[in-house]
């Protein structure tokens, strides 16, 4: 007999190839959504914190993956103090408007949300354990906002690049929405979609934010930071070395 975590994982593959969009109705349309522009936004590409390259070309042997939950600022640090991520880099995935500026992912009429490049060694850290910090570093249950930031670009997606980064981010979204259920939190409504996958979007690709987004806290270690997880703790990921079969 199929068990609740089963029955939940199942639901959310079977919706992978649609995304799951929470609360479409607060993203702006397509027709609606600001023109942007052709020319990427200009940054150094060399990170603040341990001087390593934020844009291709990486390194031969690491996996790029995309998180997205509230205000980039905190959640860029989260990952780039795990150790084996080699770089990170914040920017604005999942709409519509071609190399927009903040105020305009702001505005709320990109489609964008705020979200991490995350440059990873899947020898020394694993996929799974980068869901764990994605997952226990805010609340997944909070819709188009993230405390008390407020808005489509603060919502809770992770934009998968392969198909196993797909199933795995699935497999672990039921396991935790079973945690929350049991500590009393509602659904989760994070978003999991392809990276550069069609389905509702002309491309889910990421845009690098300004440099003065880039590594922000490290800059302005006072800063602000408005996430909050939820002390609910993650149980996946943690049974799996680095560089196992399950990276594939």
């Amino acid at each position: 007999m199929a068990s609740w975590v089963d029955n939940v994982r199942d639901q959310i593959l079977g919706r992978l190839e649609d995304g799951v969009k929470p609360g479409k109705s607060a993203i702006v349309e397509e027709g609606a959504a600001l023109p942007g522009r052709a020319t990427p936004i200009r940054i150094s590409g060399t990170h603040f914190v341990n001087g390593h390259t934020t844009v291709p070309p990486f390194p031969e042997g690491l996996d790029l993956a995309v998180f997205g939950e509230g205000c980039f600022w905190g959640a860029e640090r989260g990952f780039w103090k795990l150790p084996g991520v080699y770089s990170t880099a914040v920017g604005y995935a999942g709409g519509y408007t071609p190399n927009p500026t903040y105020e305009e992912v702001c505005s709320g009429r990109t489609g964008h949300a705020e979200v991490v490049l995350v440059a990873f060694d899947p020898r020394e850290v694993t996929y799974e354990q980068l869901l764990v910090q994605f997952w226990e570093s805010h609340d997944p249950t909070q819709g188009m906002r993230q405390g008390n930031d407020r808005g489509s670009q603060y919502r809770s997606v992770i934009y998968t690049t392969s198909e196993g980064q797909a199933a795995r981010a699935a497999e672990s979204a039921a396991r935790y929405a079973v945690a929350l259920a049991g500590a009393g939190y509602g659904a989760v409504t994070t978003e999991i979609a392809p990276l550069d996958g069609p389905v509702g979007h002309a491309s889910r690709t990421f845009f690098y934010a300004e440099e003065y987004h880039q590594q922000y806290l490290a800059k302005n270690p006072n800063g602000y930071c408005g996430l909050g997880g939820t002390s609910v703790s993650c149980p996946i990921g943690l049974d799996v070395p680095p560089g196992s079969a399950a990276q594939a």
